[in-house]
């Protein structure tokens, strides 16, 4: 066992192997928890208007991705992209058919999704103060959102933010179902190299943990710096 585990991890290819899915995972997280949280801002004011033909396509919305499975959805749409029809003549086939962008397209909708909500929340739960202060200030809808509601919004959102982006970060795991050359499938290149899934799977686990631990130690700073006025004193 103990000179299988030396043998793997003495050969340089075994670290490019876990090196290059690593890179392809944090791309993926990272640009959909980007493009997610762009679409996501707009969805959550929105989400909190009060007229019903505004509110209820954006609840239908969020209801569906977050009420199914992720590994769903990702079939959905990269199984699904070949049978729109003409799609294969058009432009956006020669981007489809690469099996990164449909599995960014499912993770983004499905951060988005989530991310909307936890706006929507902390928006809605705006001290009611702040927002008549700035009424007495004499700031229209707009300005009172820029400079009131959605930076108080933000800050109170870091702790459940941070989840997702934890949460984000684990499920990029299924992206290897779609033969996406991510972390977890750098894992099964040295199981099937090698014969050692232990090893194989165990270092990969050990990278997304470290991975994990970077993301809480960035967002820690972020709630120090953000929220250090409301820790007690």
């Amino acid at each position: 066992m103990f000179e299988s585990t030396l043998e793997i991890f003495s050969n340089p290819d075994t670290y490019q192997t876990y090196w290059d899915g690593t890179v392809v995972t944090i791309q993926m997280v990272f640009l959909s928890l980007l493009i997610g949280g762009v679409i996501a801002i707009p969805l959550a004011i929105l989400r909190t208007s009060k007229n019903r033909w505004i509110n209820t396509p954006i609840w239908t919305f969020t209801y569906l991705f977050r009420g199914t499975p992720l590994l769903v959805q990702l079939y959905m749409i990269y199984y699904g992209v070949a049978l729109v029809e003409g799609i294969q003549q058009t432009f956006w086939w020669v981007i489809l058919k690469e099996a990164f962008y449909p599995c960014l397209i499912a993770f983004t909708l499905n951060t988005a999704a989530y991310t909307t909500e936890i706006f929507r929340g902390t928006i809605e739960t705006t001290p009611r103060g702040e927002i008549e202060a700035a009424k007495a200030y004499g700031m229209n809808w707009g300005k009172r959102m820029q400079r009131i509601i959605l930076p108080s919004a933000f800050r109170r959102a870091i702790p459940a933010y941070s989840n997702e982006v934890i949460f984000m970060l684990h499920a990029s795991a299924i992206a290897s179902t779609v033969t996406i050359a991510d972390l977890l499938n750098a894992g099964r290149l040295i199981y099937a190299r090698y014969y050692a899934p232990f090893d194989g799977f165990i270092f990969a686990g050990i990278i997304y943990l470290c991975l994990t631990f970077g993301i809480l130690a960035v967002f820690k700073q972020l709630e120090r710096r953000m929220l250090g006025h409301l820790q007690p004193r």
